[in-house]
């Protein structure tokens, strides 16, 4: 089944790598394969299946058997194998974080890694989960064009006051400022709004990633406003290990009189608090809204109560509301919390359709709402192909 020229597109996850294999012949990436490597069970697993979700390859390896590399070298071989030798022509990655530096995809040299590994800091989860396929394929294949795609540039014109810290401003100048995430999603979710509905892209919109990971994007005309995330990906809505926004008071107390080393304490934020650490059960929303305790019951309530008032501030930067998105896990899959988040915003004329949220429909809001409400599914691996196609087509052009 040999192709023209295909790139890889790599979005990593805390415990996983999904990703999608791309056709660029044409105007628009068509996507050939998508797959997941596992590196969350005892032995890492490879899979790999069609888009219409047939499995066509599916490997797993010894837990010794794996040095970072192993498993990058098998997607190689199975591209080569299904593809054609020579028909990768890059592989582009989801960058968490870009800093001050990137509001634009970039390609990868020693010095550009360089700069992206210097972030660690700003998201210790994520960035070094990014760089590692990076490294393991530049081991494994040094040739191959790697291209990096930013969460943080879709936000890049935030100016301030949205941008900035009530901090001494000598920080604003070293980089302490708000940056935002979930940019490839937004950018996708914002490309399909105005796909469907030009006129609503055109205003005031906010749309909700809801998921594991969670933040809203405030939208005027398309163009990134304002956004809950700040300088890290812990700041702004209840998440499932994250706490989001939270007292820096409490902070303060955790280490001075609770004599947490700063190690212990970013644990706690990163890995122990939000959904899991107010229920003591689950970072899962499926399994919360499945139990019958308390705890569970109350995690979801403050998790729904912060996203309502985060949603409200976004439409106090915006001015007024026109359209409401939910995207992301929870956002695309869980009606209950969709239903919920819209009873909290009644006040602004939120209504949704009960008939329509049950069923998922892309339209959910009722008749008499006063404002558009839809759920659209994102797709962060296509905006990232897009983007690799574009710079390849730009670079060659030059050439």
């Amino acid at each position: 089944m040999p192709t023209s020229e295909a790139v890889l597109v790599l979005n990593s996850g805390s415990s996983s790598i999904k990703f999608g294999l791309f056709e660029i012949a044409a105007a628009e990436p068509v996507l050939l394969c998508k797959g997941l490597l596992d590196e969350h069970e005892d032995k890492p697993r490879l899979t790999v299946r069609s888009p219409a979700g047939e499995t066509l390859f599916d490997k797993q390896r010894a837990s010794a058997d794996t040095d970072g590399g192993h498993l990058f070298a098998d997607v190689l071989g199975f591209i080569e194998d299904r593809f054609g030798a020579g028909s990768l022509r890059a592989a582009a990655h989801r960058i968490v974080h870009g800093g001050p530096d990137y509001s634009a995809p970039v390609v990868l040299t020693d010095a550009v890694r360089a700069k992206l590994e210097a972030l660690t800091p700003l998201a210790p989860l994520h960035q070094p989960r990014c760089l590692a396929p990076i490294h393991a394929i530049s081991a494994i294949r040094p040739e191959l064009t790697q291209i990096a795609c930013f969460d943080t540039a879709f936000h890049h014109g935030l100016a301030p006051p949205t941008s900035r810290f009530a901090i001494p401003r000598r920080f604003e100048a070293r980089g302490i400022r708000r940056y935002g995430f979930h940019g490839l999603s937004f950018e996708y979710v914002a490309g399909r709004l105005g796909g469907i509905a030009p006129e609503l892209a055109a205003g005031r919109t906010v749309i909700a990633h809801l998921g594991n990971g969670a933040s809203l994007c405030a939208l005027r005309g398309g163009q990134s406003v304002d956004t809950t995330m700040g300088l890290t990906p812990l700041d702004g809505l209840v998440m499932g290990t994250r706490c989001g926004t939270i007292d820096p008071g409490v902070l303060l107390y955790l280490q001075q009189h609770e004599k947490m080393a700063v190690e212990d304490l970013q644990h706690l934020l990163y890995h122990e608090s939000g959904l899991l650490g107010v229920s003591g059960l689950s970072a899962d929303m499926r399994e919360l809204l499945a139990s019958r305790e308390i705890a569970a019951r109350e995690a979801v309530d403050l998790f729904v109560l912060r996203a309502a008032q985060q949603i409200a501030m976004m439409v106090t930067t915006l001015g007024g509301l026109d359209c409401l998105v939910f995207t992301g896990g929870i956002g695309e899959h869980a009606r209950e919390i969709r239903s919920a988040i819209g009873e909290r915003l009644a006040w602004l004329g939120v209504r949704i359709d009960a008939a329509a949220n049950d069923e998922a429909r892309e339209r959910i809001g009722g008749e008499d709402s006063m404002v558009e409400v839809f759920v659209i599914p994102t797709n962060e691996e296509q905006v990232i192909a897009r983007h690799c196609v574009a710079m390849l087509r730009t670079r060659s052009q030059v050439s």
